[in-house]
């Protein structure tokens, strides 16, 4: 959804936007500051892990339950129940089942399951994606929302082919909303590599990517075995590696369809009526 000019975007009767790029940029602030201006706020990452991935989640924490024979019996008799409080602002239960490779006395995963549980996301992902016109559509009737922001993951760069004109999401997302990149500065990645270390967020791999990190983690480090991989170190080093890798391929999906906005921008906006000039401003921009 691209416009012809600013005027186009403010005078029209209804905005759709879908914001993304690396986390930490703002687009969660951002969603949630609209959303006290009657803006719908559309969470990727909490779609992902209540409706398409929830069952995985709960399942998880079931079985770690279950190991603990008072908690068994007390599951097995349906006596008591569990479930996840995953929020917009809380993505731990994601996380945590999502995990990371490598020494399972130190919570890894096997590399296999770990991928296993990738696939999931990856699937999960797209699913929710294409589930932006639904939505688009249940504000405007169920809440009278008739302003729209998709707020997405860091993955979403991982998950289509900015290269491909018929990929089904980028047909998706463009048919019904605009796209805005909020473009971080070097000193925002970072400040995020370093908040990641100390707190890991939900992160997903291309196959491909994640098959050659492994491999050249475990060569650097002079390690035969998978077994032998600290989980933690080897999330910060890949995450490292993930993030530079995704930075080009976010401006490449911005310049072919939709906008950019810088992430010093998105901080100094105070409401709808901020957002809205910034929205013109960026439409002039790419004029």
């Amino acid at each position: 959804m691209l416009f012809e000019n600013s005027g186009q975007f403010s005078n029209s009767k209804t905005h759709a936007i879908t914001v993304f790029g690396m986390a930490g940029v703002g687009k969660t602030r951002l969603s949630a500051l609209l959303r006290q201006s009657d803006w719908f706020h559309y969470s990727v990452d909490y779609r992902i892990g209540t409706r398409h991935m929830g069952e995985f989640i709960v399942d998880n924490f079931k079985r770690e339950a279950m190991k603990v024979p008072f908690l068994h019996d007390l599951l097995a008799s349906d006596s008591i129940y569990i479930s996840s409080n995953l929020t917009f602002n809380n993505l731990e239960p994601l996380s945590s089942y999502l995990g990371t490779p490598g020494n399972k006395e130190k919570g890894g995963l096997s590399l296999s399951e770990y991928q296993l549980r990738q696939e999931q996301h990856r699937v999960a992902e797209i699913a929710a994606l294409k589930d932006v016109p639904h939505f688009i559509e249940r504000a405007q009737q169920l809440y009278s929302c008739n302003n729209f922001i998709a707020d997405t993951g860091g993955s979403l760069i991982e998950v289509i082919d900015v290269n491909n004109p018929n990929d089904e999401v980028i047909k998706t997302l463009t048919k019904h909303t605009a796209l805005l990149y909020i473009q971080g500065s070097e000193a925002d990645a970072q400040k995020l590599i370093t908040r990641f270390k100390k707190a890991p967020k939900p992160m997903y791999y291309r196959p491909e990517f994640l098959v050659k990190k492994w491999a050249e983690y475990k060569n650097i480090h002079g390690l035969k075995n998978d077994n032998d991989v600290d989980p933690t170190d080897f999330a910060a080093w890949g995450f490292e590696a993930l993030l530079h890798d995704r930075l080009p391929r976010y401006k490449a999906l911005a310049q072919k369809h939709g906008y950019i906005v810088s992430s010093n921008d998105v901080a100094s906006i105070r409401d709808g009526k901020d957002f809205m000039y910034l929205m013109q401003k960026a439409i002039k921009n790419r004029q």
